[in-house]
């Protein structure tokens, strides 16, 4: 059923202008979809579910050994992965799985929190940073999810990070972005190598780079045909590393003209090649556009950190990109521009990246 009833916002803050769902899904099924949450000119993907799209595998521990080694198999894997796919599963990463159960017990722990408590750290007007999702007008379709994001590096607001509960700041955020730069730092110089960078180069363009991070929690929905949880988009990042707590799946990626659901490892990471590698690389590296769908019966939750170049860069495709018989696809353009234009557009697939091509 199909309520014509607005976005919901938690009592105190209907002005706020900040979207939650908490309001309408309780612990019973959710009995109407509002309005604004259906959205009716969803493309459906190939298959009821009965062919996943099998992404590609990167193992870490290959790409690391590769310097002391002449195997190189793993590295050109992982350059025809980007340029075919702009998406793949990376396995022994060297996370251990008892940090990943803390970010899961956490993060379930954090979305259980009453709705006053997390209204703390909602997003101000103004802002993209905080919980909650920004509605701009009384049309606007909404997805179907609660969401948590902000800036994590260089500069972080301090009624957001600070103020999380300790348990989840402390013992475990801070641990697991360690971690997952560590990981972007090695992905990054590798890909930099393929594409022909020079080796300070990739290296100084993301140092002391913009970070994100982005908690999400979809609630089940008995109508998720009529719903998104996260429309679609390809990711205005270098490269994205995604966490999926759990094993409730809803990633679907567009290929070939088609949608098709992902299917990933339990404990491994989904690797996203982001717009800015896109650029970087004249095209040749494709940023994947995806979504997330919902499920009927379970929740979903999720964690990404996005790893962009420092504000003060300026992103064009490298030397060694260029082919002197044609123009490059893309000019140059200053970071902070390209984040401004970024969170200009509500999500809208590869249509305002595809703006940006010269």
């Amino acid at each position: 059923m199909v309520s014509s009833k607005p976005a919901c916002f938690g009592p105190s803050h209907h002005h706020s202008g900040v979207s939650c769902i908490e309001e309408f899904v309780t612990d019973d099924s959710v009995i109407e979809v509002p309005q604004n949450y259906v959205i009716s000119d969803q493309e459906s993907p190939i298959s009821d579910a009965t062919i996943l799209a099998t992404i590609p595998t990167i193992d870490m521990r290959q790409l690391v050994l590769i310097n002391q080694s002449a195997n190189n198999d793993e590295l050109e894997k992982l350059h025809s992965t980007c340029k075919e796919w702009g998406i793949f599963q990376l396995v022994n990463h060297g996370v251990s799985s008892a940090l990943l159960d803390k970010v899961k017990q956490e993060l379930e722990d954090f979305f259980k929190l009453p709705l006053e408590e997390k209204m703390r750290y909602k997003v101000r007007p103004g802002d993209v940073e905080g919980y909650g999702t920004v509605v701009k007008s009384q049309d606007q379709k909404l997805d179907w999810g609660n969401r948590f994001f902000m800036f994590t590096n260089p500069r972080r607001k301090p009624h957001l990070f600070p103020e999380l509960p300790t348990s989840l700041r402390s013992n475990t955020l801070e641990t697991y972005m360690l971690e997952l730069q560590r990981i972007a730092r090695t992905l990054l110089g590798l890909m930099g190598k393929l594409l022909k960078m020079k080796m300070e180069e990739m290296e100084k363009l993301f140092e002391d780079g913009l970070q994100s991070l982005r908690m999400t929690h979809y609630p089940p929905c008995p109508k998720p045909e009529l719903v998104i949880g996260l429309r679609p988009h390809s990711d205005g990042s270098g490269i994205t590393i995604l966490h999926q707590v759990g094993g409730v799946q809803g990633l679907q990626i567009k290929k070939d003209g088609a949608w098709f659901p992902v299917m990933f490892d339990h404990g491994a990471f989904v690797v996203n090649v982001g717009d800015i590698l896109e650029i970087l690389s004249d095209g040749l590296y494709k940023s994947i556009e995806h979504k997330v769908t919902v499920n009927p019966e379970n929740e979903r939750i999720s964690i990404a950190m996005f790893f962009m170049p420092k504000l003060e860069a300026e992103i064009g495709p490298v030397t060694a990109m260029r082919d002197p018989q044609k123009p490059p696809s893309y000019g140059k353009i200053g970071m902070e521009k390209f984040v401004e234009k970024y969170f200009a557009h509500n999500l809208n697939g590869k249509t305002p990246f595809e703006r940006m091509k010269t």
